[in-house]
């Protein structure tokens, strides 16, 4: 087995930039086609290639990659989610990623966020907790330390 069907194996047949389905069968250099990422040059990576799209991961080259949160989620001040990533990564411990102005748009934000990041960076233990105060829920995700 190939690197490529080794790792699009591994990520489910999922684009870790845009979190959508690359299609097995796609050309390798149509846009939709399937590709690995090094994702990071940081050798103690516990991932460090990772399945995209042809386009996602060309594209990543030229602009820093954004996880895109869904339009559908109604937060407030969204953190960017690859930092995020990046610092749970590497020191474990909680984030505020978000405010939300009702508990049920906060739940829907943290299981979305747990999902997301079962796919960004698998491995990592990711949950979310929701917290009250100010008329407000804050969306905090936490790991244990690394």
């Amino acid at each position: 087995m190939s690197l490529l069907d080794d790792v699009a194996e591994r990520d489910g047949w999922r684009c870790w930039v845009c979190d959508e389905a690359v299609d097995p069968d796609e050309s390798v250099n149509d846009p939709r086609g399937p590709s690995v990422d090094s994702r990071t040059a940081d050798r103690k990576a516990k991932v460090a290639e990772r399945l995209a799209h042809r386009g996602c991961n060309s594209r990543k080259g030229a602009v820093k990659v954004v996880i895109a949160w869904p339009e559908r989620l109604y937060v407030v001040e969204p953190a960017p989610l690859i930092a995020v990533g990046d610092r749970l990564e590497r020191k474990g411990g909680r984030e505020t990623v978000g405010r939300c102005p009702t508990r049920k748009d906060a739940q829907e934000a943290a299981d979305w966020l747990v999902d997301r990041f079962s796919r960004l960076l698998p491995g990592l233990p990711v949950t979310a907790d929701i917290e009250a105060g100010g008329g407000q829920f804050l969306v905090i995700l936490a790991t244990g330390r690394r």
